[in-house]
């Protein structure tokens, strides 16, 4: 069903990282005309030789890197999608979502494949299933 127009974002982009049993790291971005992504523009890939190892808390060092080759040189970036939290917990301790708006100064949008568990002090989670994010 039709709603209407979308508001024109720029080029949307949704990019991931491999690491590479040698060391190193591939990135890879599918660039597409809307956030629907039904019009495909690109795709695009870069190989960074060397990553920093990695540490809970500071995915980012590690997929910053290869994230920034990837998306390299293109101009009229509007949206990202990324592997990963936009914020870790509840106080919004900023995941690579937030370093990555921070990064590029453009909207992301951060999609896990697992739940993050921040844990209180006797133990229990202290996240609820879903975050609410705003980011100007």
């Amino acid at each position: 069903m039709e709603t209407g127009g979308r508001p024109d974002c720029g080029v949307c982009a949704a990019a991931d990282v491999h690491y590479l049993r040698t060391g190193g790291a591939r990135a890879a971005a599918v660039l597409a005309a809307d956030a629907t992504f039904a019009h495909v523009l690109a795709e695009r890939t870069a190989l960074v030789p060397r990553v920093a190892p990695y540490r809970p808390g500071e995915f980012y060092l590690r997929e910053l890197p290869p994230l920034r080759a990837v998306l390299d040189d293109l101009s009229g970036l509007g949206l990202l999608v990324v592997d990963g939290y936009a914020d870790l917990d509840p106080g919004s301790r900023p995941g690579l979502g937030a370093h990555a708006h921070a990064e590029f100064g453009i909207p992301v949008i951060g999609v896990a494949k697992s739940r993050f568990r921040a844990r209180g002090p006797d133990g229990s989670s202290r996240r609820p299933p879903w975050t609410p994010i705003q980011r100007g």
